[in-house]
């Protein structure tokens, strides 16, 4: 078969702050500006591989493994810094929600101006566009503007376009835990007909049953490089049993069993794992207002209050990730941070979620702590913070919801509640 897709020795960096730069203007004049310099960090390093015609690839790999730098430099909205690609064929992407909307447009007005955008004439767009809306299911909201639709309603928009503008190559970044469990259903079996039709897809998941069940072969990236690329079900099998092995060593079996707020014991090697160089000592769910609580209305505001224990000024990573009790993946979140040097621990890390558009039913969140770049595990609560939501049968789980990390000083996370 053809080759549509292919890396040679392809690297991407970014610049990345060192952890002991001057947090001051006097802290910088005092140290002659010296550690004001920054550092190459390697997102992807030295990736080579072959993707031949109609084969569906699943990339795999912790947070910050450079899965979704990969997706972005194959898709080339980023250009890699050495090694080169090839890419060949029609190109549908799917990356981030609501990426290339206009949120003053129609959902109409979208579809037109991104199937022009993707090679289609207006024409080709106007005749495809009642199969697009119906796939998506927004017959009764495509001529509102977008900034009107929910997050959920904005994915299944985003990929309704992207296989309606009969690519040959598809890039996905974890979209397909979008939906109710029958837009899921219709997903995965437009994949199927991708493959039967030739298409190949390139799909970035984080679950591996998902991954098993539409891949032909996995990349398993680890640290910006290719770890393994082989079989699906193989590579699959292997990432789950080192995740675990991984974990489970770095986790002292002395630990003390730790209760959460809502009475879940949490135990060393069993739903607590990590190497406890740095600790999440609480974890509190509270609605928009800083209300305590694990209970609240879909398609409203919640915050998720994490109270971490480490030394001052250090680099970390956390993630937060939503379950579904069919073991669905609502939504993956993660971000590094630099801890401050203005107060003592714990520091409260506050992610605050501006729309939670869930079906009414019951969810789970884990909570993470990681090493600065991803590669140690410090903390982590696996399956610890239950959440209810209630309301509206009609909302859909997403990915990433409009959201911001901060950290807070404690007494304000306190009392905020109490001003209602």
């Amino acid at each position: 078969m053809a080759e549509m897709l292919g890396a040679d020795h392809v690297g991407k960096s970014y610049s990345r702050h060192r952890s002991q730069r001057p947090h001051t203007l006097k802290d910088a004049a005092l140290s002659g500006f010296r550690r004001m310099n920054s550092e190459r960090f390697w997102a992807l390093d030295d990736v080579t591989f072959a993707v031949e015609e109609g084969r569906t690839v699943g990339l795999i790999g912790p947070n910050g493994a450079g899965k979704s730098t990969l997706l972005r430099v194959l898709a080339g909205v980023e250009h890699p810094d050495r090694g080169s690609l090839r890419r060949r064929g029609r190109l549908a992407v799917l990356l981030e929600l609501g990426v290339g909307f206009q949120p003053e447009l129609t959902g109409r007005e979208n579809v037109i101006l991104g199937g022009v955008i993707a090679g289609l004439t207006r024409r080709e767009v106007r005749r495809r566009m009642d199969s697009l809306i119906a796939f998506a299911g927004l017959e009764d909201a495509i001529d509102r503007p977008l900034r009107t639709y929910s997050s959920g309603m904005q994915a299944r928009l985003g990929f309704s376009l992207a296989i309606h503008v009969d690519p040959q190559v598809l890039l996905i970044d974890e979209v397909l835990a979008v939906g109710d469990l029958a837009f899921q259903r219709r997903c995965i079996d437009k994949i199927r007909d991708f493959q039967k039709n030739g298409v190949t897809t390139v799909v970035v998941s984080h679950v591996p049953d998902r991954v098993r069940e539409i891949c032909d072969e996995v990349i398993w990236l680890r640290s910006g490089r290719v770890f393994a690329h082989g079989p699906a079900d193989e590579i699959v099998d292997r990432y789950v049993s080192a995740v675990a092995e991984e974990t489970e060593q770095l986790t002292p079996v002395d630990l003390r069993v730790m209760v959460t707020s809502e009475g879940v014991p949490l135990e060393p090697r069993r739903n607590r794992f990590g190497s406890q160089e740095a600790s999440i000592e609480r974890v509190r769910l509270q609605d928009g207002w800083g209300n305590p609580g694990s209970e609240i209305m879909s398609g409203s505001s919640m915050r998720i209050v994490i109270s971490v224990v480490a030394p001052p000024r250090q680099g970390l990573a956390t993630v937060v990730t939503l379950w579904r009790k069919d073991g669905t993946v609502c939504l993956n979140l993660g971000a590094e941070h630099e801890l401050p040097g203005n107060e003592g621990p714990p520091w409260d890390l506050v992610l605050e979620m501006d729309r939670m558009d869930l079906v009414p039913g019951d969810y789970v969140f884990d909570v993470g702590l990681y090493a600065s770049g991803w590669d140690r595990c410090y903390d982590f609560h696996e399956h610890a913070y239950p959440l209810r939501i209630i309301g509206d049968v009609s909302a859909v789980g997403v990915l990433a919801p409009p959201h911001r990390w901060q950290f807070a000083q404690k007494e304000r996370v306190r009392n905020r509640g109490a001003r209602r």
